[in-house]
């Protein structure tokens, strides 16, 4: 188990624990993560990419309930320029952005019970 405060080298680009207070902040950091997990190309994260497209279509839906449509967000502009840092270190890229995935989905869920703004 890798604890998701742990820094390793080059990989900061992978969210950390950060407050996320607004659907449009959850949104665009599960576009985020959406982005890095594509980005491996493992067969272990396909299913949770899925299930994050999925989460976003929900938040999007909670949303416009709320009369507040967010735009689509995107991922990382300067992702391309990574690339190095996956090649070098896809097992550790996998489990840090993982182990922050689940936090921030944690964190996500305790501010849904609290009914965030837009």
């Amino acid at each position: 188990s890798v604890s998701s405060k742990q820094r390793v080298a080059g990989l900061d680009f992978i969210p950390g624990l950060q407050p996320v207070l607004s659907l449009s902040r959850m949104d665009q950091t599960l576009a985020i993560y959406q982005q890095i997990l594509n980005s491996l190309h493992s067969r272990n994260v396909v299913q949770i990419s899925n299930d994050l497209e999925n989460l976003r279509d929900l938040l999007h839906l909670l949303a416009s309930s709320k009369s507040c449509p967010l735009p689509r967000a995107r991922g990382l502009e300067t992702f391309e320029s990574l690339g190095g840092v996956l090649e070098a270190s896809l097992y550790s890229t996998e489990v840090v952005a993982l182990s922050r995935l689940q936090a921030a989905l944690q964190d996500m869920l305790r501010r849904l019970d609290l009914s965030p703004g837009c």
